[in-house]
């Protein structure tokens, strides 16, 4: 079973951007970089990500399916 250890979150006084956060899991593996985003539609979590070549977006770390 994965267990969330620790959560670190350091906010931003931005309009749409809300925090950085960092998760830790089973006290062995850190997620960085998720950011806390207001959106059009309500807050959202966005995962860490990298820009492309071509200027597109990509998520470094990412549910496999829709139960996760």
């Amino acid at each position: 079973m994965i267990e969330i250890t620790e959560v670190r979150i350091s906010l931003r006084d931005d309009d749409k951007l809300k925090a950085f956060v960092s998760i830790t899991l089973n006290d062995a593996f850190v997620i960085s970089g998720l950011k806390v985003i207001k959106g059009n539609t309500g807050v959202f979590v966005a995962m860490p990500s990298r820009k492309r070549p071509d200027g597109q977006h990509q998520d470094l770390a990412h549910p496999i399916n829709d139960v996760t």
